[in-house]
């Protein structure tokens, strides 16, 4: 059996490794959180740090929040890649740039080391429920070694080509979802502000064209006033970044991608980081002076307040 190791357990790092662990897998974590470590322990995980994995696991795995950070777990002086054995395969899910997967990519094969850039989407939903797509970049073989972990914490894998593959159809993921997300703001911000209930809108076009994935997972998270967390905007801004940096680089121009990123430093300055991204919503809410919110569950609230102020009044007159 193959020793996998698995290095950031976050949002989505913690439901991944939690899949792999479920299908009996050999499994040793490793995160800054040793709230989170213990939990994966109790359920059957290994404790190691990065540089224990090394000499122990054949394949890790690493969900990180930025190519920074994956680059001094696997390069500093006790990271990943001072004692991983020849051969041990390393592959990335994290959201990065292009450029910093072929960095890593080469560093690592100076060393005898194999890697691969494999970052997903599907968001926490995703990874709890192990629906997630991988788009990767590497090589055929690697790519076939790693396969029956990805259909244990995902529905869709595709090789789309060399190191740095994966990571372009990241940016390219992230492009669509982020503007769709944008567009659907807008369009139940304009609703809202015409009267309509904004529920009843997204149920009457959600079967025709403008139906998508994005639509039925962010725009009930809109109008129920829901932004916990599955992408946070902060996430997401640093993902929009690499879009613009890479595209720049390129000599791409990405209009949208550049009004979209405008759009979450208005929200960074508002303190919707933590906010998942279909609070992008608030944006367009804070031009138009409206929220957007359920007729049903503003008459909820509307009653509930009604039954306080009779509670408060009733109380009063016992006092009396």
């Amino acid at each position: 059996m193959k020793h996998i190791g698995f290095i950031g357990l976050g949002i989505m790092g913690k439901p991944m490794a939690a899949n792999l662990l479920s299908a009996g897998v050999s499994l040793f974590v490793y995160d800054v959180n040793p709230q989170t470590v213990q939990t994966l322990v109790c359920g059957g995980a290994k404790p190691a740090s990065p540089q224990e994995m090394g000499s122990l696991c054949d394949i890790v795995f690493l969900s990180l929040p930025n190519g920074a950070i994956s680059q001094q777990v696997l390069f500093q002086e006790d990271g990943l890649a001072s004692s991983a054995k020849p051969g041990c395969l390393i592959i990335d899910t994290s959201s990065v740039t292009p450029v910093q997967s072929q960095e890593c990519a080469q560093r690592l094969k100076e060393k005898q080391l194999r890697f691969m850039d494999c970052p997903v989407s599907g968001g926490e939903p995703g990874a709890k429920a192990g629906t997630l797509a991988f788009m990767a970049g590497g090589c055929e073989e690697d790519f076939q070694e790693v396969m029956p972990y990805f259909d244990i914490m995902g529905s869709s894998a595709i090789l789309v080509g060399d190191t740095g593959s994966g990571s372009v159809t990241k940016l390219a993921n992230q492009i669509i979802v982020n503007t769709t997300i944008a567009a659907v703001s807008e369009a139940l911000v304009l609703a809202t502000k015409a009267g309509a209930d904004p529920e009843k809108v997204y149920q009457a076009i959600r079967s025709g064209l403008a139906g998508s994935a994005v639509l039925d997972a962010k725009a009930p998270m809109m109008y129920n006033r829901n932004f916990q967390p599955g992408g946070k905007i902060s996430i997401n801004r640093k993902d929009i970044r690499n879009v613009i940096d890479t595209a720049h680089e390129l000599n791409v121009p990405v209009p949208l991608s550049s009004q979209l990123f405008e759009i979450f430093q208005v929200l960074n300055v508002a303190g919707h980081m933590d906010d998942d991204h279909s609070g992008i919503v608030q944006y367009f809410e804070q031009l138009a002076k409206v929220t957007v919110r359920a007729r049903s569950l503003s008459e909820s609230d509307t009653a509930q307040k009604t039954a306080e102020s009779a509670t408060a009044k009733a109380g009063g007159k016992e006092a009396l």
